[in-house]
């Protein structure tokens, strides 16, 4: 009981208290859109809110335990993580299920009938690995030992994920998280333009690669010939925009909107396209308070990172915030017709455990930091971990 108690004393002592409270406004926030747009689910609303309000509760505690870990302990670790990450996707072969998405990217938890995905939770280990890696390169992160070593064990996770799960979304944040690290890093120039260069040409090879359905997401936002009548691919972007803009400038009201309180007349309104909810039934001034509060968490880890002195410390908040802005940036994108619809949710907004479970976890790297940013002095002068 001692020790519980010293811990609680040093989290509210040394945690980053401010983000905790941007992101649980957030995720309050996005309970109560949960409530709205799941009111007409055979359910109704009390479930979906009660695992939010739950996976919450679980974050909170993974954001003050990894608070009060050391950015060091998990760079020493860093063959562990690897491993971890590796064998968490692979457990997508035996026991993955597509959940109603079309990606085999979920493993069902039969006993509190939940599912989890495996790739929200890579993200963690993925920044970490990535940092830790750049930090033993930091001297000289343009060598090509360094940017391969990177693009190495990023490469291979995207790979992996995209074989086993077929979830191009999170593979692709993988990729973001991965250019964001190496720009601030401090990588040069050359290996972003010769990896643009290398995409152009593998673009026809990548084309054929994608199925049908995903070739068509991606045409209709450039081809107004394609679907005109919104009974196809474009089905469920033009039911999207029709919410969004529905609402006006105030919307129509919480449990009031006419597409989000009718079924299936709009698809994944509590997960992907909750965002096009808001917009019906919060209106403009909804949608601008949702991205004002994911702004001022994406500002806060910035500010963290930037207040630390030490390189991998920076990296870990460079990499988180990539993430979030990443997943922010495709999911407004999707829903107002500007991207493809690639299936990734609002972080701290959407329905989802694992993901809200994950967002803390990650969030608590950003809060460890903001409570050691930098390492002690008898530290400074170790010879950084190499794999």
């Amino acid at each position: 009981m001692r020790y519980i108690t010293q811990f609680v004393r040093n989290f509210f002592r040394k945690a980053d208290l401010i983000l905790l409270l941007l992101c649980l406004i957030t995720t309050a926030f996005g309970c109560l859109v949960i409530a709205s747009t799941t009111n007409v689910t055979n359910s109704g609303f009390t479930r979906y809110v009660f695992i939010q309000v739950v996976a919450t509760g679980i974050g909170v505690v993974f954001y003050a335990i990894f608070s009060a870990i050391d950015t060091d302990f998990f760079s020493e670790h860093r063959r562990e993580l690897i491993l971890f990450s590796f064998l968490l996707i692979l457990l997508l072969i035996p026991f993955g299920t597509d959940n109603g998405t079309g990606n085999k990217s979920w493993i069902p938890v039969p006993i509190i009938g939940i599912h989890i995905q495996p790739a929200e939770i890579v993200k963690i280990p993925l920044v970490l690995i990535l940092s830790s890696i750049m930090a033993s390169h930091q001297n000289r992160p343009s060598h090509i030992i360094s940017v391969g070593h990177i693009g190495l064990v990023a490469g291979a996770l995207v790979v992996l994920n995209i074989l086993v799960s077929k979830d191009l979304g999170v593979s692709l944040i993988f990729v973001f998280i991965f250019i964001v690290m190496a720009f601030t890093g401090g990588v040069s120039i050359f290996w972003f333009l010769a990896a643009g260069g290398a995409a152009v040409v593998g673009a026809p090879i990548l084309w054929s690669m994608l199925d049908n359905y995903q070739r068509y997401r991606i045409q209709v936002l450039f081809d107004p010939s394609l679907d005109p009548n919104g009974l196809g691919p474009r089905y469920h972007t033009v039911r999207s925009i029709r919410s969004l803009t529905g609402g006006g400038l105030l919307g129509q009201g919480l449990f009031n909107g006419n597409r989000t309180q009718t079924p299936d007349a709009l698809f994944a309104q509590h997960t992907d396209f909750i965002f096009s909810a808001i917009g019906e039934e919060l209106g403009f001034m909804g949608c601008l308070l949702v991205l004002t509060l994911l702004f001022l968490i994406i500002a806060r880890i910035l500010w963290v990172g930037t207040r630390s002195q030490d390189y991998l410390r920076r990296m870990v908040c460079f990499g988180c915030a990539a993430a979030l802005i990443f997943q922010i940036v495709i999911n407004v994108g999707m829903c107002m017709g500007l991207l493809p619809v690639i299936g990734l949710t609002l972080p701290f907004i959407s329905y989802g455990g694992s993901s809200i479970i994950s967002l803390y976890a990650m969030m608590g790297l950003v809060s460890g930091v903001y409570a050691k940013p930098a390492p002690s002095s008898q530290e400074r002068y170790i010879s950084p971990y190499r794999l």
